[in-house]
């Protein structure tokens, strides 16, 4: 048996398809769901979310907070970005990076640019890890 799991932003749907396994960051830490996994919703951190293929491959996506929900062999991920790894324009990230950086320097408590620090990152793990990566 499979899961069914759609990634979805308010612009598209970023993946639709089966997966062995899926395997998001929530609030707690990192949840991984199965066929059979009991009904779940949580709030999604930015971090990248890994679709396991039955062959094994993998499939990382760039999520930016949002929700997951979980029932009936169903993963729906809600999320305001959704980015497939050749969708990232890593440049831009890179600059997003380091745009984040420096707020920090300046604000070490400076929620927006810890938050566009965590996007940019998420983005460059995701493009660099490609689609068979196995980091996180």
């Amino acid at each position: 048996m499979t899961l069914q799991v759609e990634l979805v932003s308010p612009e598209s749907v970023a993946y639709s398809g089966e997966a062995k396994t899926v395997v998001a960051r929530v609030a707690t830490g990192d949840i991984a769901f199965l066929t059979g996994h009991i009904p779940f919703i949580g709030i999604l951190q930015t971090h990248p979310v890994r679709v396991i293929q039955e062959d094994g491959s993998e499939l990382s996506i760039a999520v930016a907070s949002g929700f997951v929900e979980v029932s009936d062999d169903k993963v729906t991920i809600l999320s305001d970005v959704c980015e497939l790894p050749d969708e990232i324009d890593v440049p831009r990230a890179q600059a997003a990076k380091a745009r984040a950086e420096e707020a920090l320097k300046a604000d070490p408590e400076d929620v927006e640019a810890k938050a566009a620090l965590a996007r940019a990152e998420t983005r460059l793990t995701v493009a660099g890890g490609g689609s068979s990566s196995s980091s996180h």
